[in-house]
């Protein structure tokens, strides 16, 4: 057995281990009974540290050196760089930081879904205060090993290549635009019609919808399923993708355009290369370009006038309450622009405000610069001046709302931004390459759209890197240019 052999052999069964976890950790956070969280919390760490002690085993080392010398072709050398991608990451940190940072996530995730709802502070501040040591902890261990600052160390493992200096550059261009911009579409935008509070959407109805829209969109269903979450999300394998999405009986909109974009992610997971699974080559590239099929799915895609008159009838021959919904008013709401509290329901105009918030401050929290306790002033503060609105005592709809830092996630935010940016280049794309799709789109169908995003993206896994992955598939590398001409030829006409 070759160098290389072996380590496929091994990285196949580490594959098996993460099919477990994300299992598992899916059923956490959807039908797990809360008095079973301490006990799964600890499995979940029993299988990181069981993972992370055969990764970093020293034989992997001296299996990635030999591997070099066996005439690989192409494909083998990508997946021998993931290979040592991911063994360099893991071999960083010791078996007993994996899990310290395993159960004090699972902790503060368990107990920030009651503290959310009671807007308890105070509590889940308990708790994020040990999360944050530990992945300041693992940020200086990487970044002395990587070079650059502890943030960057993790933001890395996000998006690779990826440093706060290029982000501070892309959004610094975005907030010297952005606001001017978003003040001149809420000013043109026409009047809502009449509000339509008092109605009621039955959850089974949105479900029924929901259930519709993700067949239009190709979900398989023999692969996949959609349930109810706190926060939704995209999980599971690829053989088996888990999106959720929440609902609510006052309005439809949100959970259905939460089921989009989890749509999105999930289509890109079903659609990776089945010839490489198990290796690391067959993973998603990164997580911008994970969230960029989302918001190709839900902003690209979904919130267009073209896709919305397919989508309308399928609305009305569901939600009973939304039989007189006419297509006007349905893309008037859905393209609706107003500053909002809450990331997950902002507009495509002032979501980068939301993101571009979080991510100075998570900064600045792992660049030990502020500590947990400065958070919720630090965030009305920006949201006041980002978006004109103030979070003030209001901790369920400001500082506690996401998920993302319970569990450690420090580096995620930014790729929200970048992947909206890489949606907006690789659609501009498409239309140029092939102007059917568009058309194909008012018409319902998705088929030709879908089929570039195979072609260019699906198909791909980490085969290339993402400045390779977006130059094959654009002509050029991330352009932000793609992502104001986007927003300014939607929202203002141009």
């Amino acid at each position: 057995m070759t160098a290389y052999q072996a380590l496929t052999e091994r990285f196949q069964r580490l594959s098996r281990l993460n099919h477990l976890s994300a299992i598992a950790g899916w059923d956490m956070q959807t039908m797990m009974p809360h008095g079973g969280s301490d006990a799964r919390g600890e499995a979940l760490a029993e299988l990181s540290v069981m993972h992370h002690e055969i990764l970093v085993q020293q034989t992997t080392g001296e299996l990635l050196a030999q591997a070099q010398n066996e005439g690989l072709d192409d494909d083998q050398l990508a997946n021998l760089r993931e290979m040592a991608r991911q063994y360099t990451d893991a071999a960083l940190l010791p078996a007993e930081l994996v899990e310290a940072k395993a159960l004090a996530g699972s902790r503060c995730e368990q107990a920030w879904r009651q503290q959310r709802i009671d807007n308890d502070w105070q509590g889940f501040q308990r708790n994020l205060v040990p999360v944050v040591d530990l992945a300041r902890q693992e940020a200086q261990l990487r970044a002395q090993k990587l070079g650059g600052s502890p943030y960057d160390a993790l933001l890395n493992l996000y998006e690779p290549g990826m440093t706060s200096q290029r982000l501070d550059t892309i959004f610094g261009d975005l907030t010297q635009w952005l606001p001017e911009l978003l003040q001149e579409v809420v000013a043109k935008q026409p009047p809502l019609a009449p509000s339509q509070t008092t109605r009621i959407f039955p959850i089974s109805q949105q479900q029924a919808l929901a259930q519709a829209v993700m067949q239009r969109l190709d979900f398989n269903f023999d692969h996949g399923r959609l349930d109810i979450s706190a926060h939704p999300f995209c999980g599971g394998v690829p053989t088996d993708v888990r999106i959720t999405t929440r609902y609510d009986t006052q309005e439809f909109l949100s959970a259905l355009m939460g089921v989009i974009h989890e749509t999105g992610h999930a289509r890109y997971e079903q659609n990776l290369p089945s010839q490489w699974s198990g290796q690391p080559i067959a993973l998603a590239r990164s997580t911008a370009i994970h969230e960029s099929q989302s918001l190709f799915f839900e902003m690209q895609l979904g919130r267009s006038t073209s896709f919305l008159k397919g989508l309308h009838p399928l609305i009305c021959q569901n939600l009973t309450a939304a039989t007189d919904l006419t297509l006007n008013d349905l893309v008037q709401q859905v393209q609706r622009v107003a500053p909002g509290l809450i990331r997950v329901d902002a507009d495509e105009v002032s979501y980068p405000a939301h993101v571009i918030l979080r991510y100075e401050i998570e900064r600045a929290l792992i660049n030990a610069e502020i500590e947990v306790s400065d958070i919720p002033e630090l965030w009305d503060e920006k949201m006041q001046r980002y978006l004109g609105l103030s979070t003030a005592g209001n901790y369920r709809d400001g500082c506690m709302q996401d998920i993302h830092w319970t569990d450690g996630s420090f580096g995620y935010f930014p790729t929200y931004t970048l992947g909206a940016m890489y949606a907006a280049q690789l659609f501009n794309a498409m239309r140029d390459q092939q102007p059917e799709s568009e058309t194909a789109i008012a018409t319902g169908d998705l088929a030709p759209t879908f089929n570039w995003l195979k072609e260019n993206i699906w198909q791909h896994g980490s085969r290339y890197s993402v400045d390779n992955l977006i130059q094959q598939a654009t002509g050029e590398t991330l352009n932000p240019h793609w992502f104001k001409r986007h927003l300014e030829q939607r929202y203002l006409g141009r």
